[in-house]
Parts: C-alpha cells; sequence; structure tokens
C-alpha cells in the first residue's frame, strides 16, 4: 500500500513538496538550502538547461538496458546515493532507509561521516548492501584512522574522501533559523516544529547526535559551522590525499572536484574515480554548477578514472545529458533525503524508481536502447 504522502506525487518535485509538509522548516530548509544568495544551488539546475538532446529516430528500443559498471562492479542503474548528513534527523533510521532503498534497487549507498547513524549500526542493519563510507579530512588523525579501520571491518567496500569542505559555507537559512545539533527550536522556530507533530514524535522517541563521533562530538547544541571548524582540517591537500589512498585496501573516489588540473591531482593521488561536485552549492556560492564542469573534468582525465555527476539531478533526462558528457553515473543527495522525509523507506524508493522510470523514458525517446550507446552526439549546447 502506497503511503498516503505519496500517492499524489509523480515527480522528485512532489517529493520535495511531501517533505516540506511533514518537517519543521527549520529541518526542511536544512536540505533544501544552500549557501549565500544560493546562486550556485541554483546553477546546478541551470546547468543542465544548457544542454539539448538530439535524439535518434529509427532505432529498435522495444528492450532497453539501464546496467552499467561503476569502480568495476556491477550496478542496475547509473545512480549512487550520496553522502548526506544527518538523515536521520529527518526521520529515525534514516540512513538505514536509504540504504536499503539502494541496495533494493541494485545500486550503491554512502554513509557520511555526519550521519545520525553509525558506521556499525548501518552495517548491521543492511549487511547485504553496496556500502561506501564517506570520509572528511579530520584534525584528529587518530579518529580519522580510526573511522577507515571501522568502515573496513564493517564491509563498508568503497571509500570516498571528500576534500571540498576545507571550512563550512555560510548557510544563511540555517542561520536565520538557528540550525543546531541537537536541535534547539527558538521561540520563533518553536510553534512551527509543536505543528508537525509525526516528526517530532519521532525524534522524541529518537534523540539524535553524530553517531561516527560519539563519545568524540561536542553536545549542547552544536551548528554545523562549530562542528566543522573544531574536528575538520582546512589545512588538507593532495599529500593527504594520496596518504588515505595508501591505507584502504578498496575502491577509492575523491568527491568535491571542478577544476580539471584538481581532477589530475585526484588521479595521481589514486582515485579510481572523481565526483564532479559543487558540494551541492552548500559551500562555495558563486561556484561553477556540476554539470557545466562535467566537460572539462572528462577531457581532463579521459579513461584513467571513472567520472561521477553530482549536483542538481531532478530528471531523468538529467542522467541521460550526463552521461552523454561523459559521466559514467550520477549521485542524488536531496531527491532521496526528501523521500526518507515525506514516507521514510518508501520515499526512497520512489525517489529512485522516477529517475530510473524517466532515464527509461528517455532513452526511448532519444533512440537509445542500452546506456553504452549513449555519446557526446546526444547533446547539443543550447544557443542563448
Amino acid at each position: 500500500m502506497t503511503a498516503p504522502s505519496l500517492r499524489r506525487c509523480i515527480s522528485i518535485e512532489d517529493l520535495r513538496q511531501a517533505a516540506r509538509r511533514r518537517l519543521p522548516r527549520i529541518v526542511f530548509d536544512f536540505i533544501d538550502g544552500g549557501a549565500r544568495d544560493e546562486q550556485s544551488l541554483a546553477d546546478n539546475r541551470r546547468a543542465f538547461d544548457a544542454w539539448s538532446l538530439m535524439p535518434r529516430v529509427g532505432v529498435d528500443v522495444s528492450q532497453r538496458r539501464l546496467d552499467t559498471h561503476l569502480l568495476g562492479k556491477p550496478i542496475a542503474l547509473p545512480l549512487v546515493l550520496a553522502p548526506t548528513g544527518l538523515t536521520g534527523l529527518f526521520r529515525p533510521q534514516g540512513e538505514m532507509m536509504a540504504c536499503r532503498a539502494a541496495t533494493a534497487a541494485g545500486i550503491p549507498y554512502c554513509l557520511s561521516t555526519n550521519s545520525i547513524a553509525s558506521i556499525e549500526a548501518v552495517a548491521a542493519a543492511v549487511p547485504d548492501s553496496d556500502r561506501w563510507f564517506q570520509l572528511y579530512p579530520l584534525r584528529d588523525r587518530d579518529l580519522m584512522d580510526d573511522m577507515l579501520k571501522r568502515a573496513a571491518q564493517n564491509g563498508f567496500r568503497t571509500l570516498l574522501f571528500t576534500v571540498d569542505l576545507a571550512i563550512q559555507g555560510r548557510r544563511e537559512r540555517d542561520m536565520r533559523n538557528g540550525f543546531t545539533l541537537p536541535l534547539r527550536p527558538t521561540i520563533r522556530t518553536g510553534l512551527d516544529v509543536l505543528q508537525r507533530p509525526g516528526w517530532l514524535y519521532g525524534l522524541a522517541r529518537n534523540p539524535v547526535s553524530f553517531g561516527n563521533f560519539a563519545p568524540n562530538a561536542k553536545g549542547g547544541g552544536v551548528s554545523i559551522a562549530q562542528h566543522v571548524a573544531t574536528l575538520f582540517d582546512p589545512s588538507a591537500d593532495w599529500t593527504l590525499v594520496s596518504q588515505i589512498r595508501k591505507k584502504w585496501n578498496g575502491p577509492f573516489v575523491v568527491k568535491g572536484v571542478l577544476h580539471p588540473d584538481d581532477a589530475r591531482a585526484a588521479v595521481k593521488a589514486g582515485a579510481e574515480a572523481v565526483i564532479v561536485s559543487n558540494h551541492g552549492g552548500r559551500q562555495l556560492d558563486g561556484a561553477l554548477g556540476a554539470c557545466a564542469a562535467l566537460p572539462g573534468v572528462v577531457a581532463a582525465i579521459g579513461g584513467d578514472a571513472d567520472v561521477i555527476l553530482d549536483g542538481g539531478v531532478r530528471r531523468g533526462t538529467d542522467i541521460l545529458k550526463a552521461l552523454a558528457l561523459g559521466a559514467r553515473a550520477c549521485m542524488i543527495g536531496r531527491p532521496f533525503l526528501w523521500g526518507v522525509a515525506a514516507a521514510g523507506e518508501e520515499g526512497a524508493k520512489f525517489a529512485i524508481d522516477t529517475l530510473a522510470n524517466e532515464l527509461d523514458e528517455a532513452m526511448a525517446l532519444a533512440g537509445m536502447a542500452d546506456l553504452a550507446a549513449v555519446g557526446p552526439d546526444l547533446v547539443r549546447a543550447r544557443t542563448p
């Protein structure tokens, strides 16, 4: 039976609105918002609009394949669930719900350093999943090494190292709302929280904290900026990336690259995949939209590493354009978070299924029966 919150949803935007209705504004804005004026957040979407599809006709598309290979492993869709902090705040056990949805769809799930559920909890809950672990550069190298060991011991196959969080981008929605962890609503936001009894009941029964840092994390209402400033290392460079690569016995991915030279540096440091991303528009406002940066990165590293596009994916046609521009797969963050917030695991599945169905439709209408046939001839730069 379909969850009531999904019954009128037919698109990712519908899912976003369902999440907005269930979450207090202070929490919804944390998912939805970006840095400063949110220009880069918007540019992630506009970057897809710069490209038009050039469909082919007279092609047998009666049977279509959406599967591909990523990091040497087959996946059912060219999609990965991105590392997203605090997923369990939006719905209790949110990380497990997202991981189960990804596993059911035959795609990887990446757990964030800043997750609510710990490495161990996710591994125990979804032992058969293709789990990735995302690591940030931390000031405490022993703590960082400990997370690496815990991830390896708990069956996380791939390490994703994020390199674009030297300091916290200034997210003005969160500042205005007074967003902290644990959540400390102000008088202004308190009434809004009380008007979301379903979400509030879940929070009351499942207090949240930074699961992978306990008992290291500070308590008492810490803003995300304070958390980052206290624990994360702004001095991290490519030398550290190389050192982390040597410590990890498995596929290694670098996330947060826009410049072609940085893509080359990531490959030189040992990355087998590079994720083109501006951190969902949540870091440097004014940074290039991810899809706009994609062709330069693909040209820079050629076939030396897989390229993954992260940022602004809301439609199956977005995925198709990214693949045509040279990406091996795409990552999604907000779409599955809106799904978890709106309807838990079923909502996350809805997000994945919606994009899969839209991609399948787009392939049929573009004259593509197999992802292997998708190439640069499928897109044209849109003229002003």
